[in-house]
């Protein structure tokens, strides 16, 4: 039987969602990207903001049509949102055979095994679990890179965020798992690996008894053919001096951070429960940049938290302005039930969030095209992703630059080039966050 797999939401979703596809897979199941050819649907859904909630739903419902048509022997849905509204799906779309939590995609098969058979089943097992799994990830990412989940679940409880209740509490994966699990994806092909967790930069306190997110990157130093390492979703009150001294000394790790700090209003900060202060996010962002000079900074901001007034916008817009991040996004906030901001005084207007979030990404923009501009004339490692129908011109990324939401560098090259391949291309141009570039052959590191 054919399987459509669906997985919706953030990289670490993705990355259960490849563990459940490998389970299947050696349980003999084949797959499909035609629902109309499918047996079976199982659909990974997130609810972190409405909007993700409202595209699971619909997702969900749109399937579930193809179940009353008759030909569809199971649909199964799986993640955050079948976490959190389990009693829901089930009651409210009779159509869904199965449900699954956040801490059971382990359970994966045999939920489908009992769905195909016309037993219907849910699965929520304790959320301080981790998924039992020893069968290797299907790579959906191409296999020139791949997503390594270094911990599940969140302890820092900001009043905006629902996933310490749908993910549980911050549990770090075994170093040896993952570091053989980097073993395997390389051994695959995978030449950049991009760690991910809700927040990586506590990896290791709760088994260990300190952070030892920087011991984990040496060991993924010492695998031959591994180009790149990537960090994500570092909270920047945890970044520490060692974890600074390995991404600064180690050769394969991208001079790159992602570190979300979403406010700079000491009062907005506070409201939203985060851990830092305008003095220090400027403190650490100033000692990331004096220690590692090229080192590349994204950074995420939420316009409209309620409360926020114009002059408090405002100093946001200012402190963009001033730290000039290499990489931002922004999103409204959204209110999520059951989050103690969603039952703060003062709401703001959707337009009013919507508005301030534009006004933000178009100061944005100004600062990408002058960093651009300055990167005119220089030389980097590029990854190439691809090639564009134009004769010649591929699709690549610099170390600045993570899939899936920073910019890309097009590159012209005279000999012909594949996915995953490294070159060193010099910048001849800039437009708005992407790059223009021409391969150097004589360049060398």
């Amino acid at each position: 039987m054919k399987i459509l797999f669906i997985s919706l939401g953030c990289d670490k979703n993705l990355v259960d969602s490849e563990v459940m596809l490998g389970m299947l897979r050696e349980r003999g199941y084949t797959f499909t990207d035609d629902e109309r050819e499918a047996d079976i649907i199982c659909i990974n859904t997130c609810c972190f903001i409405n909007d993700a909630k409202q595209e699971s739903v619909d997702m969900i419902l749109e399937m579930a049509e193809h179940k009353k048509e008759g030909k569809l022997k199971a649909l199964v849905v799986t993640g955050c949102l079948a976490q959190r509204y389990k009693a829901e799906i089930m009651e409210e779309i009779p159509e869904v055979d199965a449900c699954l939590g956040t801490a059971s995609y382990d359970a994966i098969v045999t939920a489908i095994d009992d769905a195909v058979a016309g037993r219907k089943s849910e699965t929520y097992m304790d959320l301080d679990r981790l998924p039992q799994v020893s069968q290797k990830r299907v790579v959906t990412t191409g296999g020139h890179f791949a997503y390594l989940k270094i911990a599940e679940g969140c302890d820092k409880n900001c009043t905006y965020c629902i996933i310490p209740k749908i993910r549980g509490r911050y549990r770090s994966f075994p170093m040896e798992k993952l570091v053989n699990e980097a073993r395997q994806l390389v051994e695959n092909g995978a030449k950049e690996l991009i760690l991910v967790a809700q927040e990586t930069t506590l990896y290791g306190k709760d088994l260990y008894g300190e952070k030892s997110l920087h011991l984990l990157l040496k060991r993924l130093c010492e695998i031959d053919g591994l180009e790149w390492i990537r960090i994500l979703y570092c909270y920047p009150e945890e970044i520490y001096d060692e974890l600074i001294e390995t991404i600064k000394t180690e050769k394969k790790i991208c001079k790159y951070l992602d570190i979300p700090i979403q406010h700079c209003n000491d009062t907005i900060l506070k409201r939203m429960g985060r851990r830092t202060s305008n003095a220090d996010l400027r403190s650490i962002i100033e000692k990331l940049r004096e220690s590692i000079p090229d080192i590349a900074l994204r950074t995420t901001l939420i316009t409209g938290f309620p409360g926020e007034t114009q002059e408090q916008f405002e100093e946001m817009l200012d402190f963009v302005n001033e730290m000039e991040f290499d990489r931002l996004g922004v999103f409204t906030y959204s209110p999520e039930e059951d989050t103690p901001a969603s039952i703060m005084p003062e709401q703001i207007d959707e337009e009013v969030k919507l508005n301030r979030k534009n006004l933000i990404m178009e100061l944005q923009q100004e600062v990408a095209f002058d960093k651009g501009q300055d990167r005119v004339g220089k030389v980097f490692k590029v990854m190439i992703e691809g090639k564009l129908e134009d004769d010649n011109v591929y699709v690549g990324r610099t170390y600045m630059d993570a899939p899936n939401v920073d910019g890309f560098i097009f590159v012209r090259s005279p000999e012909e080039l594949m996915t995953g391949d490294f070159v060193y291309a010099k910048v001849i141009g800039a437009q708005e966050y992407d790059l223009i570039g021409e391969i150097d052959y004589e360049f060398t590191e």
